[in-house]
């Protein structure tokens, strides 16, 4: 187990500024990372609501960050990025909410741009082969299966 950092309040709140300003984080990261020092639970509270207050620590921010990244940079699906926003204790309200980041015809672009790039790769094998592999690889990019089936069949 790693030693835990002893700093003086005030640079313990300084770091955590440092950490959410590099990057959007959420709750559960910013506590995540409050293991790391020294802090008695008062000051852990004060922290976070600082944090807060201040709006360096914002959920929603956070979440459409997240969701833009995944999408526009991953190419993950509604799905995937749904799972991950929930493992980071995000709520389904919110989620449903950075879902409007993504554009819905950039959505149904990707779709079709990995049907086009994967589907010439699949060579040998018959026509519901190619499709249960293009389903299971959509799928496992956290592409719904009503939305893989719609593009599959036009």
């Amino acid at each position: 187990m790693q030693e835990k950092k002893l700093f003086p309040f005030q640079e313990i709140k300084q770091k955590l500024v440092n950490y959410c300003v590099y990057q959007d984080r959420c709750h559960a990261e910013v506590e995540q990372k409050m293991k790391e020092f020294v802090l008695i639970p008062e000051a852990k509270e004060e922290i976070l609501l600082y944090l807060i207050k201040e709006n360096y620590l914002n959920e929603e921010r956070f979440a459409k960050s997240f969701t833009r990244g995944k999408f526009y940079i991953k190419k993950w699906g509604k799905n995937k990025i749904k799972q991950q926003l929930r493992l980071k204790g995000i709520s389904d309200k919110l989620i449903a909410k950075s879902f409007s980041e993504i554009d819905e015809h950039d959505y149904q672009d990707t779709i079709r741009d990995f049907i086009e790039k994967l589907l010439p790769t699949y060579k040998g094998l018959k026509e519901y082969q190619k499709k249960q592999k293009l389903i299971k690889f959509l799928s496992s990019k956290g592409f719904e299966y009503d939305e893989i089936l719609k593009h599959l069949d036009s």
